[in-house]
């Protein structure tokens, strides 16, 4: 399944092993983003990738301020798994979670620990990058 490369991707961009269980924060983040970009348009209206759909969903629900503050070139600041839960639909949240064998409220607080991290190396120019997949970005940053 492409979320398990794209899992082991965002594994390598987090730091390997560094957490436990089999899953990880990179596989949690590549359901997360496989969810939201297999959907041909879903997220991303169509025209983007998955990281653009879920920095347009975090900026709707309200966290603006966190989600710029990872793609730009300052201090990351961070999300709670809660704020995560409620700018996620709840069906991706279970499926993610499901897909890591943790519950939801476990899966929003390891996207809440990671995603700060994983956006802001994505993004080195302070800017979301239009197009793409998110495997694509991963390797054109060379992480």
């Amino acid at each position: 399944m492409a979320g398990n490369d794209l899992g082991s991707l965002l594994g390598s961009l987090l730091g390997g092993g560094r957490s436990a269980g089999s899953g990880g924060a990179g596989n949690i983040l590549g359901s997360l983003l496989g969810a939201l970009g297999g959907s041909k348009g879903g997220a991303a209206g169509g025209s983007g990738n998955a990281l653009e759909g879920l920095i347009g969903m975090l900026t709707k629900s309200g966290l603006t301020d966190q989600a710029q503050s990872w793609v730009g070139t300052g201090e990351n600041k961070s999300v709670s798994g809660a704020q995560i839960a409620e700018a996620l639909p709840d069906e991706t949240l279970r499926k993610v979670a499901q897909e890591a064998g943790v519950s939801p409220e476990q899966a929003a607080d390891e996207i809440a620990r990671s995603l700060p991290v994983t956006v802001d190396k994505l993004t080195p120019a302070g800017e979301v990058p239009k197009g793409g997949s998110i495997e694509d970005l991963v390797r054109e940053q060379q992480l």
